[in-house]
């Protein structure tokens, strides 16, 4: 097949059958590998700039409104403004009390945040015409965050071990299509991100989840401090390695936070599915029930490469985590005291 230029070059494979379909029906043979590979990004932004332009100006009111009612990311969060904003007004508060950095996102970040490190599909993501993506996940964009003062201590000190401790309360959009109730294209979400170097006998892996586990549990402390209806809250840990660092986790990690949160109930989890391929080392669920008896996984974590793979460094360490600040806020609506 030939592309513009009339030189003869390879089909990219395509598995999506629509896309497949406009290839194969177009009437410019190589449109998709020169737009690919003969345009720069630079160039690929103007002149998709130029054909959303020209699309907006056919754009009527009526159109408008209709768009707006129909597209499932515009739609606003089905959650009282003034109640999110007080629980996140809580989470800030808290984040300060464990040495925790805050950081205001931006909604955007590099095209690729989601697929080149983290390996997602980029059809999860809302991708733009500047060569940028909706933020989709704010670990994601952390861990930018975290290797760019991670290489800052690492050229001052070359075996620096300070650890670096940023947060966000975001707003993320994503592509795909959840199934059930309660998922919406966009959502509130509390991101943690640890990084630093390597230590002997697993000691920054069960320190750095002990303490972002203990962050998590904090703000579900103040939650219901605040009147939401949080019961029965369990902490599932999973080793990755095959068993071989269990019972640092159970020593450093498990018992410890049993002895600080004792309303809390904390086990292994071996028989997780879910992560393994994502996370690498140990990862953890925490799950709490409704007053209603419903239980619903609230937060999430675990080690990652991704700052090893950004530094070129194998000797540098990941934790991230979320929570769920937008489930927590409607899964279990504030009764006030």
């Amino acid at each position: 097949m030939n592309d513009l230029s009339g030189q003869r070059v390879e089909q990219p494979e395509v598995s999506d059958p629509w896309l497949d379909r406009i290839l194969r029906e177009g009437a410019t043979p190589g449109l998709l590998s020169a737009l690919v590979e003969r345009l720069s990004p630079t160039d690929l932004q103007t002149l998709l700039l130029e054909v959303y332009r020209r699309r907006a100006a056919a754009v009527t009111p009526g159109g408008l409104l209709r768009a707006y009612e129909r597209n499932r990311f515009t739609a606003p969060s089905a959650l009282d403004a003034g109640e999110l904003a007080r629980l996140e007004s809580l989470v800030h508060g808290r984040l300060a009390r464990h040495g925790f950095t805050g950081l205001a996102l931006s909604p955007l970040c590099p095209l690729g945040t989601n697929s080149a490190v983290a390996t997602v599909d980029q059809h999860k993501v809302v991708t733009t015409v500047r060569n940028t993506e909706a933020v989709a996940d704010a670990t994601n964009v952390l861990a930018l965050e975290c290797a760019v003062r991670r290489r800052e201590s690492l050229r001052a000190k070359p075996r620096s071990r300070h650890r670096v401790r940023l947060a966000a309360v975001h707003r993320v959009v994503r592509a795909q299509v959840f199934g059930g109730s309660g998922m919406p294209a966009h959502f509130a979400l509390l991101a943690l991100c640890t990084a630093g170097r390597a230590e002997a006998s697993f000691s920054f892996e069960a320190a750095t989840l002990a303490e972002q586990i203990g962050v998590h549990l904090d703000v579900l402390r103040g939650a219901g401090e605040l009147g939401h209806r949080i019961s029965s809250v369990r902490v599932l840990l999973t080793d990755l390695t095959g068993g071989r660092h269990r019972q640092a986790l159970r020593e450093h990690v498990l018992n410890r936070l049993a002895g600080a949160h004792p309303g809390t109930a904390f086990a292994f989890d071996d028989d997780r599915v879910n992560g393994r391929g994502y996370y690498d080392g140990a990862c953890f669920e925490i799950r709490a029930t409704t007053p209603g008896g419903e239980e619903h996984s609230l937060g999430d974590g675990g080690f990652t490469t991704w700052t090893a793979d950004l530094l070129s460094n194998t000797k540098e360490r990941l934790l991230i985590s979320g929570l769920g600040i937008e489930r927590l806020c409607g899964a279990f609506p504030r009764h006030p005291r």
